[in-house]
């Protein structure tokens, strides 16, 4: 059950809520120095966040819990390259305005990729897979981290980026993106279309070895997704 109580930190260490608290002063960053137009980049960032994730809520049924983590991730990954990117080239050559762009080009496509999957994947999987009697307690703990996660993140962006540069910052972000890739296809079973009976099964085979009836189950899941 740790296992998706990780899940929910690996969403925050992947930097959502460091984009939606920061996104005015990313783009300040990125050399957009009008209060005006920080805001106006950042609420059009905060609309596509809102509407990716109600593309979830329809994508989560028929693409599957896993696989739209992991195209999530993916995308994840190479919006935050884009943006270290675009950070490490605005130190080089400040005065080119494309690299400011190509970093609110990042933040998009950042929010494109993470609201659809990260954003819901995590606490659907994780509103299935506790056995009855544990339901609550295990929810209340994955709330928990998950917040105390967000804490972190949104109180060490700023002096990270000052102490390293925003450019490595993203990059560590994305060296997160990629270990949560690596924990979401060892540890995170596909849930769709299981009943909840079904998944606590597949826990109890993982938990107490193979039995022929868990280990079927767990194919189907997989089959469907």
């Amino acid at each position: 059950m740790l296992h998706i109580v990780n899940f929910l930190a690996f969403q925050q260490f992947t930097g959502i809520n460091t984009v939606m608290y920061y996104s005015p002063t990313i783009v300040q960053m990125a050399g957009f120095s009008s209060n005006q137009i920080a805001l106006l980049l950042s609420l059009i960032i905060a609309a596509m966040n809102a509407a990716g994730s109600i593309l979830g809520i329809y994508l989560i049924d028929h693409f599957g819990r896993k696989k739209l983590a992991l195209s999530s991730l993916t995308g994840v990954i190479v919006s935050l390259a884009i943006l270290a990117g675009a950070f490490f080239g605005q130190s080089s050559d400040s005065s080119n305005s494309l690299y400011g762009w190509l970093a609110v080009l990042g933040l998009a496509l950042y929010i494109c990729f993470f609201s659809p999957g990260m954003g819901p994947v995590p606490w659907t999987v994780n509103s299935e897979v506790y056995p009855e009697a544990y339901r609550g307690i295990c929810s209340g703990m994955a709330a928990t981290v998950n917040w105390v996660s967000n804490l972190i993140v949104a109180q060490t962006f700023l002096s990270l980026a000052s102490a390293v540069g925003t450019g490595p910052t993203f990059l560590i972000l994305g060296g997160v993106a990629v270990a949560a890739v690596v924990f979401v296809i060892l540890f995170v079973p596909e849930t769709k279309g299981l009943t909840f009976v079904e998944v606590e099964q597949i826990w109890k085979q993982r938990a107490w070895g193979s039995s022929y009836d868990a280990e079927s189950l767990l194919e189907q899941g997989n089959e469907t997704s």
